[in-house]
């Protein structure tokens, strides 16, 4: 008999590891884009789901952008139903702006918002507990290097959660190498989508390449090639230790937004700004960021820069006028509160 490939191995307890809270008839469904990380996870849930008996389908979402992704799709799909997933669902999404996107995060993110909102409606409609996503620790280690491009504080470059909600990503301590290694142990030839790539045909609104492609092609390439191989692994530990860090910080800053929230006038939300101001920054300026996407103001869009324009509204006040924060919300003070509206 021969022996089992590493990474066949680690995919397969990675995938029991993410399930093992849930009830053994518990229905999940695999995010499948036909890539090689999504048709790995597909590969290592269906041989789990089947040797537990667990219900287990996948959810493939054709964005639309490009001429072939409907068949494109329908190869993914395919895929997945010989591996033996049921139900597998197509989902075609509408993109706003298509390929060119609209609002700050560009086409990336007006597609990724559209994609978690039909995988929320497949949930929903086939009853899944969880639905499982193929972010592997090369993803999270550019997740945390464009956290930090943007300044956005730790919670950002604590990086994508194991567990949040609906959401699963049993890969995250898993290598691009290794769902590469999955998929040609198990046979499975991945999908090629030229919009992944930082020259491909997605463009930023200013005509660069898009951020996260950028980062993939060009920025990690160069750190490895700076620092060492164990750049990728070092990034992932700090996104864990971040992680717990700022958990604690965010139960605490909860606290101070309870305390802090006073029944609003005319806007969605008002915190007290003698509540604030006698807090530490580190809190205060968490409790911010929170009464803002509360009120409305995009989280994805939301960075360090815009938190502190609101929070000299509180430290550094001397009449200024209103913040503008994507979404759009505007914060003004007034009254000894700051307005979200």
């Amino acid at each position: 008999m021969p022996a089992l490939d590493p990474a066949v191995a680690a995919a397969r307890r990675a995938v029991r590891s993410a399930l093992a809270d849930l009830a053994p008839d518990a229905p999940v469904l695999v995010a499948c884009s036909g890539g090689q990380d999504s048709l790995a996870l597909a590969v290592a849930t269906a041989f789990v789901a089947g040797r537990e008996g667990r219900p287990a389908g996948a959810v493939v979402v054709d964005h639309g952008l490009r001429p072939e992704s409907a068949a494109a799709a329908a190869r993914a799909a395919g895929r997945c139903r010989e591996l033996g997933l049921d139900p597998v669902d197509v989902r075609t999404v509408e993109v706003p702006g298509g390929a060119a996107g609209t609002g700050a995060g560009g086409p990336e993110a007006a597609a990724r918002a559209a994609r978690y909102a039909a995988l929320e409606a497949a949930a929903r409609e086939h009853r899944a507990a969880a639905v499982l996503l193929g972010h592997t620790l090369d993803d999270q280690a550019e997740t945390v290097l464009l956290g930090l491009a943007r300044g956005s504080g730790a919670r950002s470059l604590a990086g994508m959660p194991g567990v949040r909600g609906l959401w699963r990503r049993p890969f995250l301590g898993l290598r691009r190498a290794q769902t590469g290694a999955v998929c040609r142990a198990a046979g499975v030839v991945p999908e090629e989508d030229p919009t992944n790539a930082a020259d491909g045909p997605w463009r930023a609104a200013d005509g660069s390449a898009l951020r996260r492609a950028a980062v993939r092609d060009r920025v990690l390439p160069a750190l490895v090639d700076a620092l060492g191989p164990g750049v990728v692994e070092s990034l992932g530990r700090t996104a864990e230790q971040l992680a717990r860090d700022a958990g604690l910080l965010e139960e605490q800053a909860a606290a101070l937004a309870d305390r802090a929230t006073v029944p609003p006038e005319s806007s969605a939300v008002a915190l007290d700004v003698a509540v604030l101001a006698d807090a530490h920054p580190a809190l205060r300026s968490r409790a911010i960021r929170s009464a803002a996407v509360r009120a409305g103001a995009s989280a994805g869009a939301l960075a360090a820069v815009h938190v502190e324009a609101v929070e000299a509204l509180v430290t550094d006040y001397h009449g200024q006028g209103p913040v503008h924060l994507p979404g759009p919300v505007v914060v003004r003070r007034t009254c000894g509160r700051l307005a979200f509206g």
